[in-house]
């Protein structure tokens, strides 16, 4: 994102931010000032998961937003529905999209700014598609002219609803949108201009009435790890206001590999954002850590609360970072069938609306973060990172880059990651406060 989208939002932001010193694996650099970080959720409905968009209860959000900000959390991501906001390709229903826009509100009224996903899509396991792209319908949700027109129309209306509400953080694209690949399949420059068509949208339905609100989108693991995938790590770090990132312990089997109290799964998320930049033209690009979150029985609920707090913390080090949204807000209530087991068991709340341990624990780590300011440095250390499309899983879990910059991290390093491509541009080292460059092997 741009300065101007980092800076829009400031009333409801704390002043201070970032990780106070400890040893690995929750380490901190010396303070320096910077903008505060964000901390949010993504919002689950805790009655009904995401099919209560079918009955909207203004007063049950209205309970499960207060809970969220008692937690201290600035922000919330929402989702609606992709069949119920467009269910036929030439309308966007009215009523869908006022029921979208009373949840901004309501978030607003209990201090929480929003950012709003739009093209679901993908959401928890379950594809989300409208029934005319499917059947005897079919489209290519990526490449089919008239589809990719219908998605760009939902987000200009999307954002002409919301660009009023001062509590918006900005519109996405939507969930996770390279979930839909392996049903659409897709080249590298398809996906490309996809995103770049569905960006603009978004821009022009925000552009009158929020000037400054954030565009972006989100691609899971597969986007920075997967050989040949079409989504790839140079669409994520370049195009959209600023670059968002999903580093699921479960990606790449990291937490089964490597153990759930390893540095492997407690530096995961700091480890994506450093990825994330590497990709970036931009030195000064910020990178979100979108969704992160504690899944049994990768990570025990007993290990849950050190996660949390040691994923906070270590991510918290990483200049450039805009913030941490936590997957999820509420536990999916066990009468729905058929979720993968992990999904279950996400929530900052239990289904009944209890706080669990790992709530405490977020909160208690974003409360220091706040009351003890120690913003994230350039990292004068960094790590070559030489692939190419087909071997781009060397840096995931697994992966020989991945472990060696672990192992480098392990050690006490906090190392940044540059591209061979740019590792021997002493403008852009000098750029990132980058002295010392390391090579794998």
């Amino acid at each position: 994102m741009s300065v101007r989208g980092q800076q829009a939002f400031v009333d409801r932001r704390p002043e201070v931010a970032h990780a106070r010193s400890e040893e690995d694996p929750v380490s901190t650099p010396p303070a320096s000032t910077a903008p505060a970080l964000r901390f949010g959720v993504n919002y689950t409905p805790r009655r009904g998961w995401f099919h209560s968009w079918h009955d909207f209860d203004p007063a049950h959000a209205r309970e499960d937003l207060a809970q969220i900000a008692g937690l201290g959390l600035d922000h919330v991501r929402v989702f609606h529905l992709w069949p119920l906001l467009q269910p036929n390709r030439t309308l966007v229903r009215t009523a869908a999209v006022d029921q979208l826009a009373h949840l901004v509100d309501l978030a607003g009224e209990a201090g929480l700014d929003v950012l709003v996903d739009g093209v679901q899509g993908h959401l928890s396991s379950f594809d989300f598609y409208p029934e005319w792209t499917r059947s005897w319908h079919h489209r290519n949700v990526f490449t089919d002219a008239d589809a990719v027109e219908a998605q760009a129309e939902l987000l200009r209306v999307l954002g002409r609803a919301l660009a009023g509400r001062t509590n918006l953080i900005g519109l996405q694209l939507g969930n996770e949108l390279n979930n839909l690949v392996e049903h659409n399949p897709v080249t590298v420059q398809e996906v490309n201009h996809y995103l770049d068509t569905l960006l603009a949208a978004a821009r022009e339905g925000l552009r009158a009435a929020a000037p400054g609100r954030l565009v972006t989108h989100s691609a899971y693991d597969a986007a920075w790890y997967g050989d040949d995938h079409p989504f790839t790590p140079e669409a994520s770090a370049l195009k959209g206001d600023l670059t968002t990132v999903h580093p699921w312990v479960f990606s790449g089997d990291c937490a089964r590999r490597y153990g759930a109290r390893s540095p492997q799964v407690l530096h995961l998320a700091e480890y994506g954002v450093e990825i994330a930049k590497a990709y970036a033209e931009d030195t000064t690009r910020p990178v979100w850590v979108q969704e992160t979150g504690a899944p049994e029985p990768h990570v025990p609920a007993a290990d849950a609360p050190e996660f949390a707090r040691a994923t906070v913390l270590n991510a918290a080090g990483c200049a450039q970072l805009w913030g941490v949204t936590w997957w999820c807000s509420h536990d999916v209530d066990r009468s729905l069938a058929d979720y993968p087991e992990l999904e279950y068991t996400l929530g900052l709340f239990d289904s009944t609306g209890r706080a669990k341990p790992i709530a405490t624990a977020l909160a208690d780590t974003i409360a220091e973060l706040r009351a003890e300011p120690r913003p994230g440095q350039p990292r004068d250390v960094a790590l070559v990172l030489d692939c190419s499309p087909a071997t781009r899983s060397v840096s995931g879990p697994g992966g020989s880059y991945f472990e060696a910059w672990m192992r480098l991290r392990a050690r006490g390093v906090r190392p940044a990651v540059v591209l061979a491509s740019c590792a021997e541009d002493p403008e852009y080292l000098a750029a990132r406060g980058i002295t010392d460059v390391l090579r794998t092997g």
